[in-house]
């Protein structure tokens, strides 16, 4: 396994925990972002970051504050936005210090990390491209409240992995549509079965393991863009 080395980043004055990690000859970072009900280092995010890392690719992972300082509730957008902003900019630190200035930094994230990420990019955080983890389109039984307005003025790569069976994303033909509507830039593929966290009624796999069958297509992704 890589090596991984915690750090603080600072988010306009709070502090916040990070983890990264750099395999030798890493072209590329992801910055990977937590669910809401969940921190950096829950299994699914920890697989899918050491797979990731398995694949080449650098990784950083964090908290955002809420989850920091113990609260239960997410952050607002405008204090979440920040908080990417600054993980995002510690990892072009980090890969500039390892020799590696204006490598392609990427934003990943579990539901609501994802969607905080891709909020962050509609403002203009930079971002060589973004991957969604389960992008919660919509409240569960709420599809009359879609949360799609900000993806269509993003021009960077996307990647929606989701379950079929996803109740923030059904029905899957609204995905798709969200998806036709963006344009060639976004891709989605679609997890056969899989719920939000991408679980399988009926097979009982370990959470880390369902991160980390998440990261080669990640990886694919990542390189195929860098490559054209």
């Amino acid at each position: 396994m890589t090596d991984e080395t915690r750090l603080r980043i600072d988010v306009d004055g709070t502090p916040v925990s990070a983890i990264a990690a750099r395999p030798a000859g890493a072209d590329a970072t992801v910055v990977i972002a937590h669910g809401a009900g969940a921190g950096m280092e829950h299994p699914f995010l920890s697989g899918f970051a050491r797979a990731l890392n398995a694949e080449g690719l650098a990784t950083l992972r964090f908290d955002f504050p809420y989850r920091e300082a113990g609260r239960r509730f997410p952050d607002r957008p405008p204090v979440a936005i920040a908080a990417w902003r600054a993980a995002a900019a510690a990892a072009a630190g980090l890969a500039a210090d390892a020799g590696s200035p204006g490598e392609p930094i990427w934003a990943s994230g579990k539901s609501f990390g994802g969607r905080m990420a891709s909020m962050a990019v509609a403002d203009g955080m930079p971002a060589a491209g973004l991957v969604y983890l389960g992008y919660p389109l919509h409240p569960p039984g709420r599809p009359d409240r879609p949360r799609d307005e900000h993806l269509y003025g993003i021009t960077a790569p996307m990647l929606f992995l989701q379950g079929t069976n996803d109740p923030f994303a059904n029905p899957n033909d609204q995905l798709e549509d969200v998806i036709a509507r963006i344009g060639a830039n976004a891709v989605l593929e679609w997890i056969d079965g899989g719920g939000h966290s991408f679980e399988v009624k009926g097979r009982k796999r370990p959470q880390d393991e369902l991160g980390a069958g998440l990261a080669p297509g990640t990886a694919a992704f990542v390189r195929a863009h860098a490559a054209g």
